[in-house]
């Protein structure tokens, strides 16, 4: 029983001392493959800073014309990055600031064009009304025709932007007429304006004794814009200029007439076609006509509706 264990014994120690000789040579094993593959593949060295060295190298083999675009093309980036941040920054602003026509453009196009129509609905009811006589549109050309549905998307775009707008009218105003079918072509949403249009005439919708003919023939001068009135102009875009065919009219009817004081605050310019004119489209009446409902300044007015074409400037801007 003695010799079996001693046999045991010493065979686990023999047993365990091979594990240890078996791991020893394992472990040789490995580093020498180690030591072989380092030496097949020596490591790679990588030098972080020295990166503009490299960078340096690289553009010695470049040749000038493309350094040159690169530095350029480096420049633009730049510009644009700061521009970027400039107008971010310009933005966050915006709601800190006081100004109403900044706190305007915070609103949506839905939240405006409500406000829009709000504004228009009002002079229905409080502010000034014009009229447009379009009962003279079968003596006009069709490229005068045109011209004046031209006229008309350009009246009507200034009152959608005005403080103070006026309530229009359009008066014997023939549905599917020539000049019916260029105000639809020519005006985006033309149907949807928010006018009165009818076939009558003006004489049929209002009381005479409120009417007021603006025509540039008139001997009387407009000094005022009153409420209760309503102020008419002719539709008419006549190339041939035949003369006073809007007094003519006016007079006919036993209406009041009145034209822009443009001799009062205005003098002839001298220019090279010597052309003076004080005939102005309907848009460009309009034009005098709401700003001097808003600022209450007939020079400014004028300044505003009056093109330099006319020939006609402010006396205190004469050249010579």
């Amino acid at each position: 029983m003695m010799q079996c264990a001693e046999d045991k014994i010493c065979s686990e120690t023999l047993s365990h001392m091979n594990k240890i000789e078996f791991e020893d040579w394992d472990r040789d094993e490995i580093h020498e493959d180690e030591n072989a593959l380092l030496k097949q593949f020596p490591f790679i060295h990588i030098d972080v800073d020295n990166d503009r060295s490299v960078s340096q190298e690289k553009d010695a083999w470049c040749s000038r014309n493309v350094l040159r675009k690169r530095r350029h093309w480096e420049k633009i980036v730049a510009a644009k990055k700061s521009k970027r941040k400039q107008e971010k920054e310009r933005r966050k602003a915006k709601p800190c600031g006081d100004d109403t026509g900044t706190s305007q453009q915070q609103h949506s196009k839905r939240f405006l064009k409500a406000l829009t129509k709000e504004r228009l609905l009002e002079a229905k009811d409080s502010g000034p009304r014009l009229c447009i006589d379009l009962s003279m549109t079968d003596h006009m050309s069709k490229k005068e025709t045109s011209r004046l549905a031209a006229q008309i998307r350009r009246l009507y775009g200034s009152n959608k932007k005005a403080a103070k707008p006026f309530w229009l009218y359009l008066t014997g105003f023939v549905e599917n007429s020539l000049l019916y079918d260029e105000c639809v072509r020519m005006n985006d949403g033309f149907v949807h304006y928010l006018v009165e249009s009818t076939e009558n005439g003006f004489l049929n919708l209002f009381p005479s004794e409120n009417i007021i003919y603006l025509t540039p023939d008139s001997d009387h001068v407009l000094e005022d814009i009153d409420p209760h009135k309503v102020y008419v102009l002719g539709g008419l875009v006549d190339e041939s200029v035949q003369k006073k065919v809007t007094y003519h009219k006016a007079k006919a009817n036993g209406l009041q007439t009145a034209r822009l004081p443009i001799k009062e605050y205005m003098v002839k310019n001298i220019n090279v076609k010597n052309f003076h004119s004080e005939i102005l489209a309907i848009n460009q009446v309009f034009d005098v006509l709401r700003t001097y409902h808003e600022t209450r300044n007939w020079p400014e007015a004028l300044k505003a509706g009056v093109s330099q074409g006319k020939g006609f400037v402010l006396r205190n801007e004469i050249t010579w």
